[in-house]
């Protein structure tokens, strides 16, 4: 790692992005004009031949203008803006424009109680939200989360998924983890590589401490962390944990191990994955292009290149099609040469 990845690894999304100019792929739009958004969006929901209108409104905003777009068009026509997208369009395209519409907040409550609905939990989409935002995101998570569905997420959490992965998701939204504070604390980096290291009377790893350890430390230190157990075990943590572990707690670990260590190639593979086989995960696909399009598509974008060889704005176009399609290119931008 250079100097420069080193210092931008350290700094929180907000103070990389005054730093270094928006990682993500939507900006606010310069001249900003939600009169004439209204009034487009307005004539379009009726005219179900004017989708391409709706899409090109909102991609071109980010997530806090459309929010005023939403509030003008409540006062101009006294109607909820997402209740007419439901009632004009459907389908994916429905799903992903009313995700837009939603606060960040609102949509990952929104897709935290939809992987918990029914019979099946998607596992995969509760740690990836659990698992990828900061402790004043998740705390708002849970409070917009009870006022509205007049119950607890870890409650939910506890109901729908097993030890001891469940002990590992509410240890996060504990928001318990540590901030970097700058300082490298090499006497704690050797006594968490140490504890990660040890084997019970079972020759097996202590569950608890591995919790601990992975849930509240901060992702700078973890790093050092990880850096040190292979150095101790001559092996990547990774294979220990494939080794020692399984099922969903398995799954967790290694994904929080891959968000420590590059967050944006963490989401690539989400999308690779989303996209391969026979299938695609239109839900899976659109919430990380819309959750991480103000943060940092850009580099998800150059790792998706990097590592699978066709960028991610070709493959999109290649696995879905129309209106939706043209929405999430949209959001991804443009073509990676």
């Amino acid at each position: 790692m250079t100097v420069i990845q080193e210092m931008l690894s350290s700094l929180p999304i907000a103070d990389k992005v005054g730093a270094w100019g928006t990682l993500g792929t939507v900006r606010a739009q310069k001249n900003f004009d939600p009169d004439t958004d209204v009034e487009k969006l307005g004539e379009s929901l009726p005219n179900t031949g004017s989708r391409q209108t709706i899409i090109d409104v909102l991609t071109n905003l980010n997530n806090e203008q459309r929010q005023d777009v939403m509030r003008l068009y409540k006062e101009q026509t006294q109607q909820d803006l997402i209740e007419n997208i439901k009632k004009a369009l459907s389908g994916d395209l429905e799903n992903v424009i009313v995700g837009l519409l939603k606060t960040p907040i609102a949509y990952d409550v929104q897709e935290l109680k939809s992987a918990m609905k029914g019979l099946g939990t998607d596992e995969a989409t509760l740690t990836e939200i659990i698992c990828t935002r900061s402790n004043e995101r998740l705390k708002e998570i849970q409070n917009i989360y009870r006022e509205q569905f007049k119950s607890e997420l870890e409650t939910n959490i506890i109901s729908d998924t097993s030890e001891p992965y469940s002990g590992l998701l509410l240890a996060i939204t504990k928001c318990k983890r540590e901030k970097d504070s700058g300082i490298i604390d090499y006497l704690r980096i050797e006594q968490d590589s140490q504890i990660l290291s040890e084997l019970g009377p079972k020759k097996t790893p202590i569950v608890s401490k591995w919790i601990t350890i992975i849930a509240e430390r901060s992702p700078r230190h973890l790093r050092r962390v990880f850096d040190k157990y292979k150095e101790i075990n001559f092996v990547d943590i990774e294979e220990d944990i494939k080794k020692h572990f399984k099922g969903d707690f398995e799954k967790a670990l290694l994904v929080i191990v891959s968000i420590t260590k590059n967050t944006p190639l963490y989401f690539a593979d989400r999308l690779h994955s989303a996209m391969k086989g026979t299938g695609t995960n239109e839900k899976t696909l659109a919430r990380i292009l819309i959750s991480r399009s103000e943060i940092d598509l850009l580099s998800i974008r150059v790792e998706f290149r990097k590592k699978y060889g066709k960028s991610l704005y070709s493959t999109i176009k290649s696995e879905v099609k129309g209106d939706f399609q043209s929405c999430l290119l949209a959001l991804c931008r443009a073509e990676d040469i």
